[in-house]
């Protein structure tokens, strides 16, 4: 039988921290909100379990725990509280998710690996269309990036993007000390709930490049980023130009997209 022990000391190249806090735990799994009794609750790596328990208790057999980890799934496929159809192995970057958001909304939870954070919030974005809500621990200060508000130095990419489609809230602060190896650095939960109304008719990828071509060069002004990214920018309002990119809300940057796009 694979034991706890031995599954923290296998996934440190993982970069994976086991949480060891059954009370934080507790918490994150009473952040997620949602109330659809449809939507599914996929956990990304779950580890030991430590968060996987309080969301069973919860959510019951709509749990889906998704490691990339083998000896983490056959550790909690050992465990009498979990249904073992429920833990499969697979990346979540990878896995095919169609046939998971086929059968229904979607929501995330997780401790997150600090090394691929920003790559699943990426890629959460692009199930915005089934992604209700997302609940999870990240590195602190991936976390208060995506909570940022324009105007903040740590207001970036992720910030617009995200803030279009989701409200963001950061809920509180994780120690070190609270998980097995402890990070040298401490983390942040948050929660994204999907707007009630999105921008209609607005085409996501084009969005997602403007911000990219934007915040490649955030120190300077908009009118020279945007020229570097290869947008034709006649026509745009001059004083829009004059700003650098952490200046304009998530909304200024649809409009902008709409207009450099004719959308």
């Amino acid at each position: 039988m694979i034991t706890k022990s031995k599954r923290v000391k296998a996934k440190k190249h993982l970069g994976q921290h086991f949480l060891i806090d059954s009370a934080i735990a507790e918490s994150i799994a009473a952040a997620v909100q949602t109330n659809d009794e449809e939507a599914l609750i996929l956990e990304i790596g779950p580890g030991t379990g430590a968060l996987t328990r309080p969301l069973v208790r919860r959510f019951g057999q709509r749990v889906l725990a998704l490691d990339v980890d083998e000896e983490s799934v056959i550790f909690l496929r050992q465990q009498e509280w979990i249904q073992k159809g429920s833990v499969h192995q697979g990346d979540f970057l990878l896995f095919p998710l169609e046939e998971l958001v086929s059968r229904g909304p979607l929501v995330v939870a997780g401790n997150f690996p600090y090394n691929i954070s920003s790559q699943i919030l990426f890629k959460f974005l692009d199930l915005r269309e089934s992604g209700l809500e997302l609940v999870g621990m990240f590195q602190k200060e991936v976390a208060e990036r995506v909570c940022a508000s324009h105007g903040s130095k740590t207001y970036g990419i992720l910030s617009v993007l995200i803030q279009v489609y989701y409200d963001a809230e950061y809920l509180f602060t994780v120690p070190p000390h609270v998980f097995n190896p402890p990070p040298k650095v401490h983390s942040g939960v948050l929660r994204l709930k999907r707007r009630a109304e999105w921008p209609e008719n607005l085409e996501y990828a084009a969005l997602k490049r403007l911000t990219k071509a934007a915040f490649n060069q955030r120190r300077k002004t908009l009118r020279n980023s945007l020229r570097a990214g290869g947008f034709d920018i006649d026509g745009i309002d001059a004083e829009i130009l004059k700003l650098r990119p952490e200046q304009l809300p998530p909304l200024a940057f649809v409009k902008l997209t709409r207009q450099l796009t004719g959308q």
